[in-house]
This record gives structure tokens, sequence and C-alpha cells, in this order.
């Protein structure tokens, strides 16, 4: 098991855009590699729904990548976060809505952790 946490935090906070992008697109391609592994049975892109959303990163550029895969059906490649594109969800083969009731920011002024909400 390999655990990354990618990127500079809340990225519609951002004070610098040009990183963001860049950090994005770094976080693609590593995640690209483990994509490609065949060792890798489940890869995780924590929120990457919101780099679409921000315009970090384009849907059509992730569901090319999947589609042209080679080891199809051999791992599993579960994209999280608020607001998935059409174009994600007419691709994908399973989608959940999860809906918020209760959360740790707002309800109790817990602030985020590193590698726990970025």
């Amino acid at each position: 098991m390999k655990w990354h946490s990618l990127g500079e935090g809340f990225t519609w906070e951002t004070q610098d855009r040009i990183r963001d992008e860049k950090l994005v697109k770094e976080a693609w391609s590593l995640a690209k590699t483990y994509i490609k592994n065949n060792e890798f049975k489940l890869v995780i892109l924590d929120e990457i729904n919101i780099a679409i959303k921000l315009g970090y990163i384009k849907s059509d550029e992730i569901i090319d990548f999947i589609r042209d895969l080679e080891n199809k059906n051999n791992n599993h490649i579960v994209l999280t976060g608020r607001g998935a594109p059409d174009s994600i969800i007419k691709f994908a083969d399973l989608v959940t809505e999860m809906n918020l009731i209760k959360h740790p920011f707002k309800d109790q002024g817990i602030k985020a952790q590193k590698c726990i909400e970025f």
C-alpha cells in the first residue's frame, strides 16, 4: 500500500492558481503510474472532481486515459469530490451520491488535517 498527499490544501482558497495547476498535473502524472501498474488493485483520486470543476484538469483527459488502458479490469479507480461532471458520471461504472449530515469543520470547529482532508 502507498499513500500520497499531494497539493497544498484547499484549491478554492488559492493564492497561486498557476502553482495549483502545476501541482494537479504532477499529482495526475503520479496517479497514472499507479493506475497502469497491475500491482495496485485500488487507486483513489480523492477530490479530483473538485480539480475538474475548478478547471485544473479536464475530465476528457481522465476519461481518455482510463479508456485507453491496456490492463482494463485489473484495478479499481475511485474518483471522489463533489460536483462530478456529467461526462465522468456517464463514463463511470458506479456512481454514489453522498449527503452531508454532519461535518467536523462546520459542526465541531475541527480544523482540516494534513493527510486526512488534504
